[in-house]
Formats: C-alpha cells, structure tokens, sequence
C-alpha cells in the first residue's frame, strides 16, 4: 500500500482531491518503479488537482508532473533497484499518473539519473520549472546574450526564479518583473539589480520599436508583455517564451524580426529528447547556486496540495514548492 493523492471527478463534472491508500496493483503499466521521495508545484499541476485544464484524459488521476526517487523494481537494463532518478514532462501527471504519490510506475525512456551534486530534495526544488529555465537560459547562450540587462518576466514564479538565479550566477545583469511589489526583496536576493513593475511593462504600444533596452529575455507571461518586450529588445537579441499566464494572443508585428533580428524561441521542456535534458541537469548542477535555490523552497506534504494548487492558479506561489510526499 502507499499514500497518493487522487483526482476525482464526479457525475456533475466536479473534482474533489483526496490522500488516499492505494494498493500497488493500482499502478499503471511500466519498465521501471520508483519509490518518490519529492514532487514540486507548477501550474499545470494546479489544474490537474483542480478542474483539469483539459489536460487530464482519465479519472481517478494521480497528478504531479514531476518526481524524483529511487528505483525499486526495473526491466529495462539502464536503471537498477538503488538508482536514482528523475522524471519531468512526458505528459506524465497529465495523461499518465504522476508524481503525487509515494510509489510510480513509468516508462524508462521517461527518466534520466539523478545528476551528480543534487539530492532529489534539490532535484525537485528544480523540478520541470528549474529545468524550463535551464533550458532557455541555454538556447539565449545558444543564439548569443547581447550586452545589457537580461529581462525576466513572471520573475518570483518558479520558472523565472530559477533563471533570475542562474543568469545573475553566470554574471548577466538580470532585471525581474514582477506584479508584486513585496517580492522586490526575494528577487535581489537571487541576484536581480533591477526590478520592474509589471504596470510599467504590461501593456502594448502603438510603436513597433521602441528604445533598444534588453540584452535578452526570458519571457513566462506572454500576452501584451511579450508583445511590448519584443519592441524593446537589442539588435539580434532573443527572447525565449516559457509561458503564457498573461495570455495566449500576441498583438505584435513582424517589425522588431526584419529590423532589428530579433529572435523568439518557443521552449518545450515536455518532449525535450534525451541528451539535450541530460546537458540541461549537468548545467543545472554546475550554475544554479544550492543557497540560492535554498531560499527559493516553500516545504509542502500530499495533503498540503489541494489549497496550493488553488493558489499557484492565481498567482499566488513565490519560489519553488517542494512536496515530500512521505512527510
């Protein structure tokens, strides 16, 4: 038996979130079973505890679309009983059962050894978030950081913590946005020398080009903020796009990609293959300071998950949540 918190959904359409006892034979089919130790919060999370999203195929579901653990049955010969490992995306916590729970059953294709340097503790203060912002850190390195500030948006959330982190450890000028005030602090604290307020940034302009200002930028909001970024950004200067919380639309023009070369890089972390996740975790492990994502861990347990998931879908997280789902 193991402890897993299981999505509901009854004959109205409603879902409810309980902890529950659940017998192993509950486990989906799969190469490779993991005994969790830690789960993480992202907003797809919250919508798979709550009304779905459209995300969740089946019900009962177990969500969490990160886990990392360690191995205690596999057929498949890259993993061993002992091993530790970690899982983020493949759909799974979507349309597969995930990591809200002490036991998991998955696909060996789904998961990658724990890199050298992290706990699992530290893997899932990371977790999908950490890792999206790895990645578009990399793929910014990948096309050439301009001088100048690099713009964070959504910068107290989990993705732009971590990149606020990692980019101010790498030595880039980093500026947050942030829509509230009170994370001013927290965000300095990471490493960023320039907040700015959401209200100053949140909107379009009739202009397509404005003042070259930012060096880079890695975007989590989308929306009008993107849209009035990609007019401010350097002569061949890139934005990666992690997100979309400030919506979908985006009422740009072409202008800042023919005059100026601006680059905008679309970031998955779901499907990511193999190798390009492995050189993701080992820079993780080398450029993220360990204080600094210390600081970013709001501890959770299982029963904890229901309210949180409430909150993270109105904007209400800071940092990282990190769930022990033994605790």
């Amino acid at each position: 038996m193991f402890k897993a918190l299981v999505v509901e959904k009854n004959e109205d359409g409603k879902t409810n979130a309980t902890v529950q006892e659940l017998s192993m034979d509950r486990l989906p089919e799969g190469d490779v079973t993991v005994a969790v130790e830690y789960s993480t919060l992202n907003y797809k999370d919250g919508l798979c505890i709550g009304p779905g999203g459209g995300l969740v195929r089946n019900y009962p579901h177990v969500p969490g679309i990160d886990f990392a653990g360690t191995v205690e049955a596999s057929d498949d010969p890259r993993y061993k009983a002992g091993d530790k490992v970690v899982l983020t995306g493949w759909r799974v916590g979507e349309a597969y059962w995930g990591g809200y729970a002490q036991k998991a059953r998955v696909k060996a294709d789904w998961l990658v050894p724990l890199p050298d340097g992290l706990t699992t503790r530290q893997a899932m203060a990371v977790g999908t978030a950490g890792f999206t912002a790895m990645l578009a850190v990399m793929a910014l390195e990948d096309h050439g950081i301009k001088d100048g500030p690099v713009l964070v948006t959504g910068a107290a959330g989990g993705v732009g913590s971590v990149a606020t982190a990692i980019l101010a450890n790498l030595g880039y000028e980093v500026a947050g946005v942030t829509g509230r005030p009170e994370t001013a602090g927290y965000l300095r604290s990471l490493g960023a020398t320039r907040v700015v307020a959401r209200e100053e940034i949140n909107e379009t302009v009739k202009r397509p080009l404005e003042a070259e200002i930012w060096g880079g930028c890695v975007d989590a909001v989308g929306g009008d903020m993107l849209a009035r970024v990609l007019g401010q950004m350097k002569y061949g200067a890139s934005v990666a796009a992690v997100g979309l919380a400030g919506g979908a639309a985006l009422s740009a023009t072409v202008i800042p990609f023919l005059l100026r070369g601006v680059n905008l890089l679309g970031i998955d972390s779901v499907m990511q293959p193999y190798d390009n996740r492995l050189r993701a975790w080992a820079r993780i492990a080398q450029d993220l300071p360990m204080d600094k994502l210390e600081a970013m861990i709001k501890p959770a347990t299982l029963s904890d998950l229901p309210a949180l998931g409430r909150d993270i879908l109105k904007g209400q997280i800071q940092g990282r949540v990190v769930v022990d789902v033994n605790g």
